[in-house]
């Protein structure tokens, strides 16, 4: 029973790890975010949303309604618009890594 708690613990780990690439999340945000949400997650000033340690599943689902049209912000849907769902994936792997700035207060911006 050990063996297989350990087993299936691996592969959940693993499928969550696997959605998207922090490395290339980041070169991403380089081009794409940072002017507003900064590199560090932290938003350049209180007007945009921090997103250090966010959910990637979130951002991911965010971004694709942006882009859709489903969810409506003129900013962000011409950003999102640029992005592959792979660039999504990427991204919200690279914010959601990024635990050292995690909002907790989410009363907060």
């Amino acid at each position: 029973m050990k063996k297989l708690l350990i087993i299936m613990s691996l592969i959940f780990s693993v499928s969550v790890f696997a959605k998207g690439n922090v490395v290339e999340g980041r070169k991403k945000v380089e081009q794409v975010c940072q002017s507003c949400h900064g590199t560090d997650g932290q938003g350049i000033d209180n007007t945009y949303p921090k997103l250090a340690g966010q959910f990637a599943d979130y951002m991911v689902k965010a971004l694709a309604d942006y882009k859709s049209g489903e969810r409506k912000n003129a900013i962000m849907s011409g950003f999102a618009a640029s992005l592959t769902e792979k660039d999504m994936e990427n991204v919200a792997a690279y914010y959601a890594g990024l635990k050292a700035n995690k909002l907790h207060d989410l009363s907060i911006k």
